[in-house]
């Protein structure tokens, strides 16, 4: 059986760009350049990119993975958690 998306589309994609502002704040706040960013995250510009636009390369709103959250945080020097948007969409809804 397949994984099932559970959450609303839109409540996603909403998450999506407020993580997106907020790594695009940490990185304007410390005066990054968006490739020392990437290059420090192990990221390709262009990924990192999308990230600051909440988007995944397919269009879809970002889902970067936790080895990326976990990057970011260290390039920023703040924890995973304060990357993350407070309201968190509801991934267990059904």
């Amino acid at each position: 059986m397949g994984r099932q998306r559970t959450t609303d589309s839109g409540a996603w994609q909403d998450f999506a760009l407020t993580l997106g502002l907020q790594i695009r704040r940490l990185r304007e706040a410390q005066g990054l350049s968006q490739e020392t960013v990437a290059y420090r995250a192990g990221l390709s510009r262009l990924t990192y990119l999308r990230y600051e636009r909440g988007e995944a390369q397919s269009g879809s709103p970002a889902n970067p993975t936790l080895l990326t959250l976990l990057a970011l945080s260290q390039v920023f020097e703040v924890s995973v958690q304060d990357l993350l948007p407070p309201d968190a969409p509801n991934v267990t809804a059904r």
